[in-house]
């Protein structure tokens, strides 16, 4: 059979790696450790694997799961082969972590090594008036893949103040304390408001990573 399908590159990637992207929409991984990934998330595997649910891991996670909007299903993968993971054609990245964190949203989130530590975390600097008042973090010494509806932007925010919609923040330094900005007036508020009245505002060392897509509490298009 003759196809365009069976160009090289949509072949199954070959690599030695254990976290390794397929393309930039497909995250392939190498069992031998297991490794932790939003339930829903895989698409293929190949060898004998088995999949579990995640256990909170403790009563206080558990009830900040109950408690909050971050809704942290986890799956257990183990075994021997490789798993093909996705989530809804989103555009995947890596971050190696190196004795250090990140805070995401949980929508975002895709895999990571089991070996790294993860918990629900009250959003350090962000007051009552944003819907991202608490956020996933991860942190250790492993990787993560972060899925994210749109190419992703980095910003770094060491230099100077980034402004971001806390529904378009995919994930950030742990490092770093975003403050709050309300741009709305009182002359927009009487004409029905622009929709862009709150802010993050990131300014430190460390970095923010942002979305071309605003998450909403009725949005269907995507996993979560």
């Amino acid at each position: 059979m003759k196809s365009d399908l069976f160009d090289q590159s949509n072949l199954r990637v070959q690599s030695q790696e254990r976290f390794t992207l397929q393309n930039d929409q497909m995250l392939r991984v190498g069992l031998g450790p297991d490794v932790l990934a939003a339930k829903g998330a895989m698409v293929a595997y190949t060898g004998q694997v088995q999949f579990h649910h995640e256990k909170s891991g403790s009563m206080a996670k558990l009830a900040k799961k109950i408690v909050t909007s971050e809704d942290v299903s986890l799956m257990r993968v183990s075994g021997q082969g490789e798993v093909y993971f996705a989530s809804d054609a989103g555009y995947v990245f890596l971050l190696e972590l190196e004795n250090e964190g990140i805070s995401l949203n949980y929508r975002n989130l895709l895999a990571f090594d089991s070996s790294l530590t993860w918990d629900i975390n009250r959003v350090k600097g962000a007051g009552l008036m944003t819907g991202g008042l608490f956020n996933t973090t991860v942190g250790g010494n492993g990787t993560v893949a972060v899925a994210c509806i749109g190419k992703p932007t980095v910003f770094d925010c060491s230099q100077q103040p980034v402004f971001v919609d806390p529904n378009s923040a995919v994930c950030w330094s742990a490092g770093l304390a975003p403050g709050i900005n309300n741009s709305m007036n009182m002359g927009s508020m009487l004409r029905g408001g622009s929709g862009e009245a709150v802010q993050y505002v990131f300014h430190g060392p460390g970095f923010v990573v942002v979305q071309s897509f605003e998450w909403t509490p009725v949005s269907t298009g995507a996993r979560g």
